[in-house]
């Protein structure tokens, strides 16, 4: 299956002529005979291990997410579970979550399938359940690792695969290069080694998980709640809160709810049109609690009960999005930035009025996520640490405090709407994200503030922080040389000022930075304090470009942030 010495058309051809290829996968390979474009897409590639693992358009090919690259990639992981396990009694085993995308239970009986073939215990939920639920559970069952078949928040056509190490965490540069270097040696299916779902339920290869692994996460979750007495005593705040939660037809639907309910929420409201999980998320354009259309029914029905905030989370509820009131009673929907820094404040605030503060407390968060919420960290004493984008990296962070002691976390995030409380699990959590941000608005409520007045103080405090992120999607392989393009003349060619302000420093990160992976990231840091960074994702075909400022006021900062923005995006 090396593909460097055959043309998309020689592999199409082969996958034609492949026993192993079932009858349904070859009538649509040959539906797209005629169409030399679109076998040049599905062929030209595999598909590549980024940010989020395995992700892509589901189809046949190679460069699309099926049953045959699902199964090629858990033989190369199945490889790499054995090579980790050596040395240790018993079989090893890996715990599989799937959300709600179209054919995620099937990815993840295929998976479970092949790692049986290969001697390996494989305990898999029997429905859909949230990412970070995964995450724990690897800790919980002392598993060698996990399997989650998610494209988060990708268009209904995505789904995708991410595999994760015996700490919870999603596999970090060098383990992965060991995952697809075992990958890579697969010449052919024939050498993925399965066996029926009988086989391994009979053998105990397959093992189903169900409402005890449920309870233990919710438990775990509501632990970390910082006011659960004076939410859920008699009078509290719990009573007279009103929540309006949409799941955005993903997996976060039960387990926020009973988090909310476990710690004293008594009136969550969820949108209806949108509780049940349907791969093709037919109420959204996109199932992207970044976007203020995702929240279109939720703020109707907000409206309609008078809701305090709403939330949501993405399919695989490894992010989450609030909506609060502003100062004219509307709702608005706060960034990633905004609800971190929130979260961040109301998180240290209350551990030290507790006494808990401790003096090695670590805060950990992106290189494209607002200096707001570190300003706010350091303000309590604890120390801020930057990693590159991808959860798995703040996840490796944790797992370096743990072995060392020399940090103890308090709360990682990113801007991309992904946070974290609690050492429980090592991939960012919505579920925690929904009760900390809930809870923190009740708290607040209680003093007469909304989230909304919350961050205009913390602006006051702290400073005028605003970001923006601009994307360009560009499909295909002239989107890849496209983005390739972008980031050299970037690199090679930067102007000597933007918006006339003039550029103090660009951080090259394909170089290695500060201790971390070599990633192709462009960071530009601006004489009066601002930023701008240009980053191709590793989970679309799109280049992301941050943007953020500092000022004295919210008007000086907003026209500032749009001069800059203006001035690079002319550019691209």
């Amino acid at each position: 299956m090396t593909q460097e010495k055959r043309s998309a058309q020689e592999i199409y051809e082969s996958w034609l002529q492949d026993h192993l290829i079932d009858e349904a996968t070859k009538q649509e390979l040959k539906s797209i005979a005629d169409q030399p474009r679109e076998i040049e897409e599905r062929f030209y590639k595999e598909l590549e291990f980024g940010t989020g693992g395995l992700r892509g358009i589901m189809g046949a090919g190679t460069n699309r997410m099926n049953k045959y690259t699902i199964g090629r990639a858990t033989q190369g992981f199945a490889q790499f579970i054995l090579k980790q396990h050596e040395g240790q009694p018993g079989k090893p085993s890996v715990v599989i979550a799937y959300d709600s995308r179209n054919n995620s239970p099937e990815f993840a009986l295929e998976s479970a399938l092949v790692l049986a073939g290969n001697g390996i215990v494989a305990k898999v939920y029997k429905a859909l359940r949230p990412t970070p639920q995964l995450s724990y559970s690897v800790r919980a069952l002392q598993a060698t690792g996990g399997i989650v078949i998610t494209a988060s928040h990708n268009p209904p056509e995505y789904n995708g695969y991410k595999v994760y190490n015996s700490e919870g965490c999603q596999v970090v540069p060098h383990e992965a290069e060991q995952v697809i270097a075992d990958i890579q040696n697969i010449a052919s299916f024939s050498q993925i080694r399965t066996v029926s779902r009988e086989e391994a339920e009979s053998q105990g290869l397959l093992v189903w998980l169900g409402e005890e692994e449920d309870q233990a996460y919710i438990q775990t979750v509501a632990a970390e709640s910082k006011n659960k007495a004076l939410i859920a005593q008699e009078g509290g705040l719990g009573d007279n809160f009103r929540i309006v939660y949409t799941p955005l037809h993903g997996s976060g639907n039960m387990p926020v709810r009973r988090v909310l309910e476990e710690i004293g929420f008594k009136h969550v409201y969820v949108v209806p049109e949108q509780e049940q999980p349907d791969g093709n998320f037919s109420t959204v354009k996109s199932p992207n609690p970044e976007e203020r259309e995702a929240f279109t029914l939720a703020v109707k029905l907000a409206e309609e009960v008078d809701a305090d905030i709403i939330i949501g989370t993405d399919p695989d509820a490894d992010r989450m999005g609030a909506v609060v009131k502003n100062s004219e009673g509307e709702y608005v929907v706060l960034s990633g930035n905004q609800s971190g820094a929130i979260m961040v404040y109301y998180v240290l605030s209350q551990m030290k009025a507790a006494g808990q503060l401790p003096s090695n407390g670590a805060v950990v968060k992106t290189i494209v996520t607002s200096e707001m919420g570190a300003t706010i960290a350091r303000h309590f004493g604890a120390t801020v640490m930057n990693t590159l984008t991808g959860f798995k990296y703040i996840g490796e962070k944790m797992t370096q405090f743990a072995a060392t002691g020399d940090y103890t976390y308090l709360f990682g995030y990113e801007e991309s709407y992904g946070y974290l409380a609690g050492t429980y699990a090592r991939d960012k959590d919505a579920i925690i994200a929904s009760m900390l941000i809930s809870e923190a608005a009740a708290y607040y409520k209680s003093q007469g503030k909304t989230l909304y007045d919350v961050l205009h103080d913390l602006y006051e405090s702290f400073g005028y922080f605003m970001e923006k992120l601009e994307s360009r999607t560009l499909k295909g392989i002239d989107g890849v040389a496209q983005i390739q393009a972008i980031m050299t003349t970037w690199r090679e060619q930067a102007p000597a000022e933007v918006a006339g302000v003039k550029i103090t420093e660009c951080i090259d990160y394909s170089a290695g930075v500060d201790g971390l992976p070599p990633e192709n990231v462009l960071k530009f840091m601006l004489e009066d304090g601002s930023w701008f960074c240009l980053r191709p994702s590793g989970t679309e075909p799109k280049i992301k470009i941050y943007f953020a400022v500092r000022g004295q006021s919210y008007q000086e900062s907003t026209e500032a942030l749009d001069r800059l923005v203006a001035a690079v995006v002319e550019r691209l």
